[in-house]
């Protein structure tokens, strides 16, 4: 396929291209659910250069001029969102500075430096004939929160998807394991007394011997990529004065799955296991996986690129097609403060979603 074949002359003008639209990103506020002005900016940026775009609230996506619903698709996902700076930033998080190499900004890692850097891979291919896969691109809301309104609103409208590449900072390696997330709302019951009396049914002691069951469970699966279902007691609340013994404890739970167990599975053996009564916030976001066999991951680790189970939750977790997460970037610099990313990072970012998608269109 030569004629997508990227030269230094197509890489710097992509390279500068996503400098520019990521530079005015940072500049716009996009707290979740107040991404409007940047889901604008995204659609002018495409829409300058010919692509039309479609939108649903602040979701932007994009076809490929020569889509063919016969063939097969490939979506090419991240997120425009950011959440709110935090007290330490010593820089302005809305004004892009570019020193000694870095790009600062609210969201410049975390994920702009991927949403970027997959929109010029998209513009590069998109009007190229003969390709073996379409390609679907969305630059979508709400992930910081894991909002209803983001990728998970749309994706019923893109059409079929067979594979989807999600841009997070993984430092432009393959993430082919996601863990999941349960957040669990407990509540143990008990009788309320004086605290001068015998109590046998004492809320609070009920809650402590589940909260040791959490700490001390072990799962049988344990997963080769992601290592064991995590589960952490996080908020504790009960009692309003010392001489009364309270009727309830709430608790609160953390619990970090694997693509061993659903989610399902997983809240049946707590329920099976513990006295408190158990509610989980969302069933929404399962851990995800896929094969280290699949074409796009061959193609990478032909690359040189490693691949490894991912901890944190994205986009992935509440779309059901096979994915993986990659993107410049390195994930421990997301919401720290004085956010940055190489500009170098995003270069090398357009130069590999080029190569591995040269490779299987």
């Amino acid at each position: 396929m030569k004629e997508v074949e990227l030269n230094n002359k197509s890489v710097n003008l992509l390279f500068e291209q996503a400098i520019v639209l990521l530079k005015k990103l940072i500049a716009i506020p996009s707290f979740s659910k107040e991404e409007d002005k940047t889901a604008d900016c995204i659609q002018e940026f495409l829409e300058k250069r010919g692509i039309p775009t479609h939108r649903a609230m602040n979701n932007v996506w994009a076809y490929n001029k020569h889509f063919d619903s016969l063939k097969p698709t490939i979506l090419l996902n991240s997120h425009h969102d950011t959440v709110k700076p935090n007290f330490s930033y010593t820089l302005n998080p809305f004004e892009a500075i570019e020193k000694d190499g870095k790009l600062y900004g609210l969201g410049s890692n975390d994920a702009g430096g991927a949403l970027v850097s997959l929109i010029t891979t998209f513009i590069h291919f998109w009007d190229k004939e003969g390709l073996k896969y379409n390609l679907i691109l969305t630059a979508t809301a709400e992930e910081e929160i894991s909002g209803i309104n983001g990728i998970e609103s749309i994706y019923s409208s893109l059409g079929a998807i067979n594979f989807a590449i999600i841009g997070e900072p993984t430092e432009m390696n393959l993430a082919i394991a996601e863990k999941g997330l349960l957040v669990l709302d407990c509540v143990a019951k008990g009788t309320p007394s004086h605290a001068a009396h015998p109590n046998n049914n004492n809320a609070i002691l009920k809650a402590f011997r589940d909260i040791d069951w959490f700490s001390k469970y072990k799962f049988d699966k344990v997963s080769d990529l992601l290592g064991e279902v995590k589960m952490t007691p996080t908020i504790i609340n009960s009692g309003s004065q010392h001489n009364v013994v309270p009727d309830t404890c709430t608790f609160t739970i953390d619990v970090r799955t694997t693509e061993l167990y659903s989610n399902a599975a997983i809240l049946k053996i707590i329920k099976d296991n513990i006295k408190s009564e158990v509610k989980a916030r969302s069933m929404r976001l399962n851990s995800s996986y896929i094969s280290s066999k699949h074409p796009f991951v061959v193609a990478g680790l032909h690359l040189g690129r490693t691949h490894y189970g991912s901890p944190t939750s994205s986009d992935q977790a509440v779309i059901p097609c096979p994915s993986l997460k990659m993107g410049p970037g390195l994930s421990t610099r997301s919401h720290s403060s004085d956010e940055f990313i190489y500009v170098a990072e995003i270069s090398e970012a357009i130069q590999i979603y080029n190569s591995i998608l040269k490779q299987i269109l």
